[in-house]
């Protein structure tokens, strides 16, 4: 569990700074980084890939992470671009 927590935070930390520069405070980056490991594993298994050790679940979960907050920002934005 307070691995889950750890690599959570530590991905969506890293997807924050991917995409937008700056973090999502601890808990934004805990939910971020945990429902990013749930994705990320998901997509990597559908490939035939499994995450292993420290690393690889930070990886998985960072993935998944910047594809859930890409997705939802296009959405929330309906698709279209700040300038369009």
């Amino acid at each position: 569990m307070i691995w889950t927590i750890l690599i959570g935070a530590g991905a969506g930390y890293l997807a924050g700074h991917i995409l937008r520069g700056e973090g999502y405070g601890a808990i934004g980056n805990i939910i971020l980084g945990v429902l990013g490991g749930v994705i990320g594993d998901f997509l990597f298994g559908l490939a035939g890939l499994g995450p292993t050790g420290l690393m690889g679940e930070l990886i998985s979960a960072t993935v998944g992470a910047v594809l859930l907050v890409f997705l939802f920002g296009k959405r929330r934005h309906g698709g279209r671009h700040a300038h369009d």
